[in-house]
């Protein structure tokens, strides 16, 4: 191969990184806190207790909210929250709330609140119900 074949693949795989880590970039919100959050809200607003109580997805609201590990968490009533205050270790998603799957392979990624499962009491919140199955 002659040099200039060489600096041609190498300039190929520096544009090929730099369109990934734009496109990374634009995929995962800001790191505001320690949870995946959007508009300083984690997990999109909703409500981490629900999952466990009501098995689906329900968006809390902002009057009703908590601040944990410096994110900001939305429940759907008091007792939620206050439930949550109690033990968030108990009810925080699992990776942060970013995409399980993504996460167990090396990425952040961002999340469907409809898709998600609660093992062993934990709560796993995942891209789509696609990758979650």
């Amino acid at each position: 191969m002659t040099r200039i074949e060489v600096g041609m693949i190498r300039n190929v795989q520096y544009t090929v990184l730099a369109v990934l880590v734009l496109l990374f970039a634009s995929v995962v919100p800001a790191f505001a806190g320690e949870y995946f959050e959007t508009e300083g809200v984690a997990i999109l607003g909703y409500d981490p207790i629900a999952y466990f109580t009501e098995m689906k997805p329900v968006k809390g609201l902002p009057e009703f909210q908590a601040e944990y590990q410096g994110s900001t968490f939305y429940f759907s009533t008091a007792a939620n929250r206050d439930r949550f205050i109690a033990s968030p270790d108990n009810y925080a998603p699992q990776y942060g709330g970013y995409c399980a799957f993504g996460m167990a392979k090396g990425y952040k990624a961002v999340i469907d609140p409809a898709a998600f499962t609660v093992v062993d009491d934990k709560l796993y919140l995942n891209y789509s119900e696609a990758i979650r199955s």
